[in-house]
């Protein structure tokens, strides 16, 4: 069989050695990636299943060496200690007392402690009829040894806390069914319920893989590991029974300026709940925030990723009223996650329900009353399809 010569070859080797070379390499590559990219994997969930990433005996050896043990409050080693089931040899120091009660003795302290409560709490939150119920629900809150006493550590970590908005909303939620239980706090640290299940649909993939997988095909791919559409419909009616408990609450209005897949997480009974709150801010903190800072557009006047105001062309500075509802950004985030698999005789009016949801508006004439109208038909439509099955 006649073979030809490949042009300028030195030694005049045939071409199929040069193609069986090439051939070999590509073969050696494509196999070099596959064990890399299954060797991943196996670390990832290897990684991903290892409950005891923060031990006990590894914490007191950081704090002991570090050497900052000695300079605790004694209520934190107390609850350090319980935390990690450790004895770390040390007596509890004398406890300085903020009487929780109006007893004769150090009253003047406690005074003064609600008094900065009361101040943060009407910075954050505005003049709210009933302040002084939530600064006493706090210094119950920040008796953590239920003693009928906050100690001067307590206050402290109290006070270093009261700065999150996380922590302010888990309080103000406490007794609400989608807010994670807040199971104590050291220090300016505190423990959250756990929750099984910490995105709201989706598939976690180490980052290596991630950083070759289109946004487009990501997105599509995330709906595929979903619950049965029954169960999806209960986790939503949980999500707007979320909206709202923060929609015009006791203490005023919160915003939901990070409305994603990955901050909503569910139990083993598909009931919702908020994995991250971060981002939930009081109405008249984001203002605050938000106002008389400078804009060249629209695209400036944007606090999170979510609670976006506009750009007063005039004065180049933005202004404080949102224009999005929590709302509609929940339903924005549904849309896709219901649509998909929803049963046929509903998805018509579910689609229809959902669009109007969507558009809704903060300066809409007559909104509130259309954000209730709206949120209690998709409740009641999504309730009567799954009323009666078992996965509800």
């Amino acid at each position: 069989m006649a073979r030809s010569l490949c042009p300028g070859a030195w030694l005049r080797k045939p071409c199929y050695l040069q193609a069986r070379f090439s051939y070999v390499r590509m073969k050696y590559l494509f196999f070099s990636w596959l064990v890399v990219f299954v060797g991943s994997w196996i670390i990832y969930v290897q990684y991903s299943t290892y409950t005891e990433l923060c031990r006990g005996k590894d914490c007191k050896k950081i704090i002991m060496y570090l050497g900052i043990w000695d300079n605790l409050p004694g209520v934190v080693k107390c609850q350090m200690e319980q935390a990690l089931h450790l004895d770390f040899g040390t007596e509890l120091e004398p406890r300085k007392e903020i009487v929780l009660f109006d007893k004769p003795t150090r009253g003047t302290t406690v005074q003064k402690f609600k008094e900065m409560v009361y101040s943060l709490f009407k910075a954050k939150l505005g003049d709210q009829g009933n302040l002084s119920e939530l600064v006493n629900l706090i210094l119950t809150v920040a008796d953590g040894d239920k003693d009928g006493q906050v100690s001067l550590g307590e206050a402290k970590s109290a006070w270093a806390l009261l700065q999150l908005n996380e922590f302010l909303l888990m309080v103000i939620l406490q007794d609400k069914e989608h807010t994670p239980k807040l199971m104590g706090f050291c220090g300016d640290l505190y423990v959250m319920e756990s929750v099984e299940y910490t995105s709201l649909y989706g598939v976690s993939l180490p980052w290596v893989i991630e950083l070759f997988i289109p946004s487009g095909f990501r997105r599509s791919m995330d709906q595929l590991f979903t619950p049965s559409w029954p169960r999806k419909a209960k986790i939503a009616i949980g999500l707007l029974e979320f909206v709202e408990d923060v929609f015009h609450g006791p203490y005023g209005n919160f915003l939901m300026c990070d409305t994603s897949a990955k901050n909503l997480g569910y139990n083993e009974k598909y009931d919702l709940k908020m994995v991250d709150m971060r981002k939930i801010v009081p109405e008249t903190n984001l203002k605050e925030l938000i106002k008389d800072r400078h804009c060249e557009s629209d695209l400036d006047c944007v606090y999170g990723t979510d609670c976006r105001t506009s750009c007063d062309q005039n004065t180049m500075k933005c202004t404080s009223e949102v224009i999005q509802p929590n709302l509609a950004k929940a339903c924005q985030l549904l849309k896709d996650y219901l649509l998909r698999g929803a049963p046929s005789e509903i998805r018509e009016e579910l689609e229809k329900q959902l669009y109007s949801c969507i558009a809704l508006k903060v300066t809409a004439n007559q909104m509130e009353m259309e954000h209730s109208l709206i949120l209690n038909n998709l409740k009641t439509l999504l309730w009567k399809k799954i009323s009666y099955t078992n996965d509800s």
